[in-house]
């Protein structure tokens, strides 16, 4: 009588196992731990996909006109209506995307760079810091959104020139922000001996300055990321801020309230697209905020 001993070589292979439940694990801890960072980076990342993709949403030519087919209420050949002029704004909303996040992106790295450049050679050379500052300070008495309509009433309508002036009404905040934590991190020790060594001032910038900046500077290129698209959003509304055939969701807030009343929808549609890019920007900064501060990561 032969005895069978029990075959060992078909159990699971745990050592491949377990890296993938590791991993599971810490993205679930992640999950758990920074969920505005989560939700608004999956509500940016949605927007843009839209953004991206939307020639093949199952849109029309938004610049299209069909005086036949005007003020449509919302219907399943019209998802979101149409405006006055028989525009379909289900494809313009869509498109409007486009607008905004390049804008609001835009805006955030130039004003970014050009504000961190200002904020280190004012923080870290003495001589230039004050004349540098009252400039800036000059800047930053101009409320944003009237130091925008300033400039945008010198140029022509374009979305290149909305960038540009709003980069130039935010940068100033950035430049504060750098010079203040420059201002303590050059009295460092590691920068005292990076000193009394000999290395010149572009190196020590370079190497022990500027990467230590770059946490508190990404959470605000967020929050001017949302303030950028804001603004545009109200330049286009009051008619200082992209042309009127580009697809903004400002131009089509501005065409659609003298209909507000009795055809809300227009109007209803792109200011929910623009909160809810707001929001998530938002999100995603106050997330950032959290997990790049030291003492609230030790909390959690």
């Amino acid at each position: 009588m032969s005895v069978t001993t029990p075959d060992f070589t078909a159990a699971p292979d745990l050592p491949a196992i377990l890296p993938e439940a590791k991993q599971r694990g810490r993205i679930a801890g992640f999950i758990y731990r920074h969920p505005t960072i989560c939700v608004g980076g999956l509500l940016v990342g949605v927007m843009i996909f839209i953004a991206i993709f939307a020639p093949y949403l199952g849109i029309r030519d938004p610049t299209a006109l069909a005086p036949a087919k005007r003020t449509r209420e919302p219907s399943a050949l019209y998802w979101f209506g149409t405006d006055m002029l028989g525009r379909d704004v289900y494809s313009r909303v869509l498109y409007g995307s486009r607008v905004s996040l390049t804008v609001g992106f835009s805006v955030a790295l130039f004003a970014s760079v050009l504000g961190t450049f200002i904020g280190l050679v004012s923080g870290f050379i003495r001589g230039l810091d004050t004349v540098i500052m009252r400039a800036m300070d000059g800047l930053m008495s101009i409320p944003p959104i009237l130091l925008a309509i300033a400039l945008m009433a010198l140029t022509r309508a374009s979305v290149q020139n909305v960038i540009i002036a709003i980069s130039i009404a935010e940068f100033p905040r950035v430049s504060r922000l750098v010079r203040g934590l420059v201002l303590s991190l050059r009295e460092q020790p590691y920068v005292e001996a990076a000193i009394a060594s000999g290395t010149r001032v572009p190196a020590i910038i370079w190497k022990h300055i500027l990467p230590n900046t770059l946490a508190p500077l990404m959470v605000q290129a967020t929050f001017i990321c949302a303030s950028a698209m804001i603004t545009e959003a109200t330049l286009s509304f009051i008619g200082a801020g992209t042309p009127p055939i580009i697809p903004s969701w400002g131009n089509i807030m501005a065409e659609g309230r003298a209909l507000w009343q009795v055809k809300p929808y227009i109007v209803f549609f792109p200011a929910i697209f623009l909160s809810v890019t707001v929001l998530a920007v938002n999100l995603l900064g106050d997330g950032l905020r959290d997990a790049l501060d030291p003492r609230l990561a030790k909390r959690l």
